[in-house]
């Protein structure tokens, strides 16, 4: 992609740094940077809620997850901006003279953080980080920017800075567009109900005893013990944009007039064909982005 195209920036969301080595991983990325001419933006997290079966096939559980991102997240930077770098931290012990190739973009890309909880979106508005924020109801989505704005407010950045955070924070959805209303809901749905059981089945095998899910990061999405019918139901009602290019333009509106600026959309879901997810991009590039064009 970086190759082909010269103006779209390109991103993750998110790397799970807590399963990344950080030289290794500011290695890649200043490369991809180079390789874009300063287009990439590098979003973060620290690893997944619900599958602690990554954390185990790295030797690792995710109790310190937290901590190992946040030790990555600082090795990387520093190895982007300084040199030489020496870090003696609780999981890595390292000196590097300096690291090559150096970022494009500087003092480096972009660093987005990808939160889910009230305590992490407003940390994240203190840290003056750019927001990524999961995949949450309407209904929660004034809440959550009222909290990342409370966080810029304490973050000590000028008035622009924060009103460009604030314009930037992004919300993740799934999106589909087809020519009418109900095979853009059967398409979703379909693919959904694939994506949902396969999900559900891969944790309850594979998940080791005793490990629970906090009550707080349950949905029905995400809960095993509903039927995929429902979760289904609620991820079409909850966390997705779906139907021709005229509804999903007024759904797009809808969130734009609840505060939101930027959308994740998720149009590449693991059971939707390739012809279908193309068809619902070109159908999205041709008649909803206009829309939105100032």
């Amino acid at each position: 992609m970086a190759a082909r195209t010269s103006r779209i920036r390109i991103g993750f969301a998110v790397l799970q740094l807590a399963l990344r080595h950080p030289i290794r991983l500011a290695t890649q990325l200043a490369l991809l940077d180079n390789l874009s001419a300063g287009r990439l933006d590098v979003g973060v997290g620290h690893g997944t809620n619900y599958n602690e079966y990554e954390f185990v096939g790295y030797g690792l559980r995710s109790d310190d997850s937290r901590e190992r991102m946040a030790e990555t997240l600082e090795v990387m930077v520093r190895a982007w901006t300084e040199a030489p770098l020496v870090h003696h931290g609780k999981f890595y012990q390292l000196s590097l003279p300096a690291l090559r190739p150096r970022p494009r973009q500087r003092p480096h890309p972009p660093v987005w953080r990808a939160v889910s909880s009230a305590g992490s979106v407003r940390e994240c508005g203190r840290l003056g980080a750019p927001m990524l924020m999961a995949r949450i109801p309407l209904a929660r989505v004034p809440e959550r920017l009222a909290l990342y704005e409370a966080g810029l407010d304490d973050s000590g950045l000028d008035g622009v800075a924060q009103r460009r955070l604030r314009e930037q924070a992004a919300l993740w959805r799934f999106v589909h567009v087809a020519e009418s209303q109900s095979q853009a809901e059967d398409e979703l749905a379909t693919a959904l109900r694939g994506t949902r059981h396969h999900m559900v089945h891969a944790r309850a095998t594979y998940n080791p005893p005793g490990f629970a899910v906090d009550s707080s990061r349950v949905n029905p999405w995400n809960d095993p013990r509903v039927s995929d019918e429902d979760g289904v139901r609620y991820a079409l009602g909850a966390t997705a944009l779906y139907g021709t290019e005229r509804r999903v333009a007024d759904q797009m509106a809808e969130l734009r007039d609840a505060g939101v600026h930027h959308v994740l959309c998720q149009m590449s879901c693991g059971y939707l064909p390739h012809a279908r997810i193309m068809e619902s991009m070109r159908r999205f590039g041709e008649g909803v982005i206009p829309h939105f064009r100032s």
